[in-house]
């Protein structure tokens, strides 16, 4: 079946081709679009309970430098999303950032802003290195509590391609 010529369904998802039992999931060809500088940056929040945030900003975790290892992490994770999402097309990253905010003495907010020069956007590599990040931090910390939780992953900002600029609204 030649894929280029199937309709795209009437719920309009674009990994999605045919309709009914001759629904089969597709990579978006992306050939013809112009390659374009494309930033994504998404976010996470971990809670903690009690003062554990202060101990693991303090570098007192039980494997180490927490935040550093979450970072990387983090990066990493942002660079092989194609390997994890299994319709995201592989992208030449000219930039993966982590950084760290404390939002209270029980949350820390994990912020990943990702850069490339592609002919798609990369908000799937900012999301997934949030979430690498994010769980990165709760494997180093889980030996000292098992309630905190990962919460609030999502798109915060985009810019690049045919939508252009992007920002999240305020959560509610």
């Amino acid at each position: 079946m030649d894929t280029m010529s199937s309709p795209d369904p009437p719920s309009g998802l674009s990994h999605i081709r045919g309709e009914g039992s001759e629904a089969h999931a597709v990579m978006v060809d992306v050939s013809a679009k112009e390659p374009g500088r494309r930033v994504a940056v998404a976010g996470a929040r971990v809670v903690f309970p009690g003062e554990l945030l202060e101990q693991v900003l303090a570098g007192r975790g039980p494997k180490g430098p927490v935040l550093e290892v979450a970072r990387v992490a983090g990066i990493q994770g942002a660079k092989r999303t194609a390997e994890l999402i299994p319709m995201c097309h592989p992208l030449g990253l000219d930039l993966v950032e982590i950084e760290f905010q404390v939002e209270s003495p029980r949350v820390l907010a994990i912020r990943c802003t990702a850069v490339t020069t592609a002919r798609t956007g990369v908000e799937m590599e900012a999301l997934t290195g949030a979430s690498l990040a994010a769980l990165t931090v709760y494997d180093m910390t889980k030996a000292l509590e098992k309630g905190i939780r990962i919460e609030g992953l999502r798109l915060l900002e985009k810019s690049g391609g045919r939508s252009g600029h992007w920002t999240a609204p305020e959560p509610t």
